[in-house]
């Protein structure tokens, strides 16, 4: 989170300050940061959930360079009493801590007040949370102090005790850009020489503390929460800087939410946005929002918490990666798209099977594409992952499947897929009929009946059966080639005679006598004679 010092310099006139607090997270030595001014009132955050039973807080201190903890303030439900290093202006922000879960500390700091602060909850005399807030107290200055006469020289100077609590100072010009630093120990200076009317209005002085800044990556439309400070306020903003902008002036105010009127603003490039985070309840003053991204929603988010004349802010550095298919004549093309790319640390391909290596290649920043040639194989259908690795650490994976195409009916090499029997029963004559005349002539007759049977045939369709000596089953539409290249003895038969009265035909049984298709075939040629 960063801290903003607004100095609006007047020309010929005097000089105006407006300061404003912040908190940042995570570092090893303490969990919070809190820069402020002095004189400026402060709040040191310490939220929870709210508690039961007997719940008791301690405030301690320490300062920079000394060993020991010093009693700032201890509070259970029934009474409070104050510490040796306590202030006049030091207490409690709700004195109804135990039921809404704010133990924050509040009070007006002086230089000597800066070093850390140790927020210590106890529940039925037992430790159940302690948070360390290492306090650091900024001081800027201007020189010419009084009046600034055209073609003099403005100096701007900032300094951060302790110098170990920031990463970060620089000073930004009324038009958002940022001025020449010259570094000095626990500070900058910015010079302006012969300045000129045009020169005239706020000079933003940032101050980004350690750990100041969350790093997030996410895929396209998985919710997300976005951090708010955990401070209760009075209303909330949020900001939105593009990804991969290298524009400072982009910054947009992208949602707005005053619980004092109950009243919201959004922007309509950010409709997937709301105040529905897991730590928000908006009437009680706590913040936080739920962000379902798309690829473009990337970026820097600026959370401001505003507590009367106060402002904690929460930034979240976010980046977005999908991944998109698209066909080429030759190849099945894989592209990995991410944005923010300032804080990822590598991007790659890989495949379920390790062993196999990925081809890789890269048409604009933002983009990993990877081939899959078409009509995939064993070896080139599964998994295949596209992995962010942001620097902080954090990976996300986005996932594609290439299945391998539906098997075909592979029972006969020569076999195909039967024709529907009404619209291509005439095209069976030409294969049966090749076939029948390679039989005995006794064979050859039963084909007759079938040329003479052809027309109801084709209306009616034939009942599909085949025999073979193996007992084996096989596609009634045979290539004719295969036939006239077998063996009499291998010979695949096939026998119709008339079923009954709509003269559909079946097959004659393989194993009847031979004599008795003689003799039926004698009788049927002797009638038509």
């Amino acid at each position: 989170m960063e801290f903003r010092c607004l100095l609006f310099v007047l020309i010929s006139s005097s000089v105006v300050l407006i300061t404003q607090s912040d908190t940042t997270t995570k570092d090893p030595d303490w969990s919070d940061v809190v820069v402020t001014m002095v004189g400026r009132e402060v709040t040191l955050p310490c939220v929870d959930w709210p508690l039961t039973g007997s719940v008791s807080i301690n405030w301690k201190m320490k300062s920079p360079g000394v060993d020991h903890w010093k009693l700032v303030l201890s509070a259970n439900e029934r009474q409070q009493f104050s510490g040796a290093a306590s202030k006049a202006s030091m207490r409690l922000v709700d004195s109804n801590f135990q039921e809404t879960g704010d133990f924050s500390l509040l009070f007006v700091p002086k230089m000597e007040d800066k070093g850390r602060y140790s927020c210590l909850i106890k529940q039925q005399e037992k430790k159940l949370r302690e948070k360390i807030i290492l306090l650091a107290i900024l001081t800027v200055s201007i020189f010419p102090s009084a009046t600034l006469p055209q073609h003099s020289t403005l100096r701007l100077m900032a300094e951060v005790s302790p110098a170990s609590a920031v990463s970060e100072v620089t000073w930004l010009s009324p038009g958002g850009t940022p001025l020449r630093l010259a570094r000095r120990s626990g500070g900058v200076v910015a010079k302006l020489p012969q300045i000129l009317p045009t020169d005239q209005g706020a000079y933003i002085c940032q101050v980004y503390p350690r750990g100041a800044q969350i790093s997030m990556a996410s895929l396209t439309q998985t919710p997300l929460t976005l951090a708010c400070p955990p401070m209760r306020g009075d209303y909330v903003l949020l900001y939105w800087k593009p990804p991969d902008s290298r524009n400072i002036n982009t910054t947009t105010l992208v949602y707005g939410y005053d619980r004092w009127r109950d009243r919201t603003e959004q922007s309509k490039t950010h409709a997937q946005l709301s105040l529905d985070g897991p730590l928000s309840t908006t009437k009680e003053g706590f913040f936080s929002f739920l962000l379902s991204p798309g690829l473009n929603d990337g970026g820097l988010y600026t959370c401001e918490v505003f507590l009367n004349d106060n402002m904690f802010s929460q930034r979240t550095l976010l980046s977005i990666l999908q991944v998109k298919a698209k066909h080429s004549p030759s190849a099945l093309v894989l592209t990995c798209h991410y944005t923010e790319r300032s804080q990822v640390k590598r991007v790659v391909w890989s495949h379920q099977n390790q062993s196999r290596m990925l081809k890789w290649s890269s048409s604009a920043p933002g983009r990993l594409s990877t081939e899959v040639p078409l009509s995939p194989t064993q070896d080139t259908a599964g998994n295949y992952t596209c992995t962010m690795l942001l620097r902080n650490g954090q990976a996300v994976k986005a996932v594609y499947t290439v299945k391998l195409p539906p098997k075909e009916n592979t029972e006969s090499p020569t076999s195909i897929s039967p024709p529907h029997p009404e619209s291509n029963s005439a095209s069976l004559l030409p294969s049966l009929l090749s076939a029948l005349l390679l039989l005995v002539p006794l064979v050859a007759a039963v084909a007759g009946v079938l040329l003479w049977r052809q027309k109801d045939i084709s209306r009616r369709g034939i009942e599909q059966s085949l025999s073979h000596y193996s007992g084996e089953v096989e596609n009634i539409y045979e290539n004719p080639e295969d036939v006239r290249q077998t063996t009499p003895q291998s010979s695949v038969y096939m026998d119709l005679k008339p079923r009954g009265e709509n003269d559909v035909y079946e097959e004659l049984d393989r194993y009847e006598s031979c004599s008795l298709l003689e003799t039926s075939t004698s009788q049927d040629l002797s009638a038509k004679a």
